[in-house]
């Protein structure tokens, strides 16, 4: 099985999306399942991890009811409010649909660099192991130092870091992003999207090879069994196609075996959140 493991749905609105600025144009639209599926199934993936893209209840309640209505949407990471007294409350209400495979916060919007040092935010990750879902860091470089004590407090719980931490590759810096990478990576709770790169580049104006030094870096420290092909779709459009974005990845594994190959494009996906294959 193909998964895509990092894409969203949005109806758009002003006040729901104020993240997108100007330059952000060609997506203040609406993008939804029956959009990605042709380009899925164009590109021989048998479905998607749909991600949260407002920080609301609300948000995780329409994921759900899309991925329920769409089969090829294979999960769902929500979002709940990790740092609220009523975390557990919030949880119980959502894990017990099955299609809730884990949760993820905007923490690079947080104004506290330190944001996941909090410890209201580290009771709600305490939390997540009991209903068995799975967290999703969004961060920058300059959070990386502190996801690796995060990731070293909860040894159990399974953590994967969206868009290889989103180092400055239009100005081809890697480090101390390979550094800090190394050190998160040293954690076996810890997987890695192959995803988010086309938007830290020139946009519209990149070559396949200069996404290799990042990808040779993520794979000497993730191996290839902790890392997983993701488009970020329709964020990705912004910068290239979704086939082109997806050949980036589809291009470098053609080095590895076919069994590695299998398990970059869909298996290490299925293997985190939990997706048995034919499920769905």
């Amino acid at each position: 099985m193909r998964i895509d493991a990092h894409q969203h749905f949005w109806i758009y609105n002003e006040q729901d999306y104020s993240w997108m600025s100007e330059e952000h144009k060609a997506i203040q639209q609406d993008f939804l399942p029956q959009q990605l599926k042709p380009l899925l199934q164009k590109n021989g993936f048998d479905g998607s991890i749909t991600v949260q893209a407002r920080q609301s209840l609300q948000e995780t309640e329409w994921l759900l009811s899309l991925a329920g209505e769409h089969p090829e949407v294979k999960g769902v990471v929500g979002w709940v409010d990790l740092c609220s007294p009523q975390v557990e409350q919030q949880l119980e209400r959502y894990a017990c649909n099955p299609l809730l495979r884990g949760v993820r916060h905007v923490v690079h919007d947080e104004p506290d660099d330190a944001f996941l040092l909090r410890d209201d935010f580290r009771r709600g990750i305490a939390a997540l192991e009991r209903f068995g879902l799975t967290y999703d860091l969004l961060i920058f470089p300059k959070h990386l130092p502190y996801a690796v004590d995060l990731v070293k407090t909860f040894p159990k719980q399974r953590f994967v870091l969206d868009h290889i931490a989103k180092p400055d590759i239009a100005n081809r810096i890697v480090s101390p992003w390979g550094e800090d990478l190394a050190q998160l990576a040293a954690h076996p709770n810890v997987y890695c999207k192959l995803s988010g790169m086309v938007t830290e580049t020139a946009w519209g104006n990149w070559e396949v090879e200069d996404f290799r030094p990042y990808l040779d870096l993520v794979f000497e420290c993730f191996g290839t069994d902790r890392v997983m092909i993701g488009s970020d779709w329709p964020v990705c459009t912004l910068s290239g196609t979704y086939d082109g974005t997806m050949n980036i990845v589809k291009h470098y594994i053609n080095r590895f075996t076919a069994e590695a190959q299998a398990q970059i494009l869909g298996g290490n996906c299925a293997e985190f959140y939990g997706i048995s294959q034919g499920e769905k």
